[in-house]
């Protein structure tokens, strides 16, 4: 038996207990901080991530000439979360963030090294439902494994570094309490078993959501969505698998909203997974053709990224077979396709400036080379019949018919050339989006897909891949965790995913992206405080 003994115990050593343990340490708390993974993933998903942070009213918006305030984004924030008659807490957490995420993310951020690229993206601008009427996704120079690697930094360099221990490969399973209050926590070393204890009179739960586990997120599946596919990719952390909420709710925690998640439409097997039905996020390229199984285009509103990223997961899993494909050419694939995280954006990964350059304006070969060449969802031809026949062949039937593909482009290719005023409704709206500068690099020119000049054709098979738990477990404006009858547990914290970002599901519905890093940074933040203000005998 091994044992800990501290003033805190934070459990999980991701970007929420990262930012918890330097508040903790500049009050002087003594801090265990226990993670079940290895030190070499110091940073959990954050690390992985490509680095965008939900902010208002920044120097970038500013000098892009983007007028922005909080009441402005809470407008569209509480628009696309649809919040219920029963998330006040949720309702209470947007609030606070959209007032403070300029001050205690960006600016708190920024002056501990991380800096940004100078447009901020305009994403998740909504369709039926109002998104982000400007843009607010502002990404991290570096992606997020710079996010991280600036704010440990800052952790190992700490003045009072000592008074933090950190013990990885630890598998926390229960909490324990004492005289009616959290007292620590117990487990096993992940790699022989070994149990240990940890004592402290307070615990924080930051070790992320449930969507690492495939069974959870079948689980508690939104009736929205139908029943869960057939496939479903793991895009989250590994470990991230509930075993926590578990953990909390047997101490009286109320979990809520668990069936509020963030997926996407569109993941692609990885060819070197690191843990079961690992997947990857693919960027789905707005000048591409959105298909379903047979290889009719999906409607009648064509589906494209950008604008609501939960209706995409709804409409494709809305289909007879819940995955879909996704028709470009290489002229397309070069300038619009990315893959979400840091793995597959080296350039901006290592802050190479030229290199990064290149690929926005010539186009990211080497992405193009790694998913043509390795991934077993994306096929390539020389012409459409050669190219639905390689689709089936990865799929292993006959289900994508020659002739609705070669309806569906002839369709499109025709709307492309007759030129603007466009009658495609794709076709407008990415022209719409292109007016903002933001985009307009990123974008092809009114690309046809079958075009002698862009070949060779391209397909990719996607499936839903789970991301990210919306919902969680509930806490108030101070982290402590609540019970059922809404009061705080004494002694018991929760931050970043596992609280749902904060109030047990602050995006409500939906995610106006950005907010999960952000949330993580304030989320953890406000939990080291008032933490720190329990421990000297002080209200939160």
């Amino acid at each position: 038996m091994r044992s800990y003994a501290g003033d805190v115990i934070v459990i999980g050593a991701g970007l929420a207990g990262i930012c918890a343990c330097l508040e903790l340490l500049d009050a002087g708390q003594r801090v265990i901080l226990l993670d079940r993974d290895r030190q070499e993933n110091f940073g959990g998903l954050a690390k992985e991530s490509f680095g965008g942070i939900f902010v208002v009213g920044s120097n970038e918006q500013r000098r892009a000439g983007v007028h922005d305030t909080p009441a402005l984004a809470y407008a569209d924030w509480a628009s696309f979360a649809e919040f219920t008659a029963d998330d006040l807490w949720p309702r209470r957490w947007a609030e606070a963030y959209v007032e403070r995420c300029h001050e205690d993310v960006y600016q708190w951020v920024k002056a501990r090294g991380v800096s940004f690229f100078p447009v901020p993206h305009w994403i998740e601008r909504g369709g039926a439902t109002q998104g982000n009427s400007v843009p607010r996704f502002h990404m991290v120079w570096g992606t997020g494994f710079e996010l991280v690697r600036r704010l440990l930094l800052r952790l190992e360099g700490h003045p009072r570094r000592d008074r933090l221990e950190i013990a990885f490969g630890h598998r926390v399973e229960q909490l324990v309490s004492s005289a009616g209050s959290i007292s620590g926590c117990a487990g096993a070393l992940e790699e022989d078993g070994t149990p240990f204890e940890a004592s402290a009179p307070c615990v924080l739960v930051a070790a992320g959501g449930i969507n690492g586990s495939i069974e959870r997120v079948r689980r508690h599946w939104h009736a929205d969505w139908r029943t869960p596919p057939a496939t479903i990719l793991n895009g989250s952390h590994r470990f991230a698998d509930g075993t926590l909420h578990d953990a909390a709710q047997a101490h009286g925690a109320r979990l809520t909203n668990l069936d509020r998640m963030w997926n996407y439409a569109s993941g692609v097997h990885h060819w070197r997974p690191r843990k079961p039905d690992h997947g990857l996020s693919v960027v789905p390229p707005r000048s591409a053709l959105w298909l379903d199984w047979r290889g009719e285009r999906i409607g009648p509103e064509p589906m494209m990224s950008g604008l609501d990223t939960r209706e995409l997961v709804t409409r494709v899993c809305a289909q007879e077979r819940q995955y879909s494909w996704q028709l470009l050419n290489r002229r397309i694939a070069l300038k619009e396709l990315a893959i979400s995280g840091a793995e597959f954006n080296p350039s901006m990964r290592q802050r190479k400036i030229l290199a990064t350059l290149r690929d926005l304006l010539l186009g990211n070969r080497w992405l193009y080379r790694q998913l043509t060449e390795n991934c077993a969802d994306v096929v390539v031809a020389p012409n459409l019949r050669e190219l639905v026949a390689a689709m089936n062949r990865a799929n292993g039937d006959e289900a994508v018919e020659f002739e609705r593909v070669a309806a569906a482009v002839s369709r499109y290719d025709t709307a492309v050339a007759r030129g603007a005023p466009y009658d495609d409704p794709q076709l407008a709206r990415i022209a719409a989006m292109k007016a903002w500068r933001g985009d307009r690099v990123r974008t092809a020119s009114s690309q046809r897909i079958v075009d002698d000049g862009a070949l060779p054709l391209v397909a990719i098979r996607e499936f839903v891949i789970s991301r990210k738990s919306l919902g969680g477990i509930q806490t108030d404006l101070s982290s402590r965790v609540l019970d059922a009858a809404g009061e705080p547990i004494p002694g018991l914290f929760a931050a970043g995913e596992a609280a749902g970002f904060g109030g047990g599901g602050m995006h409500g519905l939906r995610g106006l992206e950005g907010g999960f890093l952000g949330g993580c940074i304030l989320g953890g933040r406000i939990a080291g405080r008032a933490i720190s203000g329990t421990s000297s005998g002080n209200q939160p």
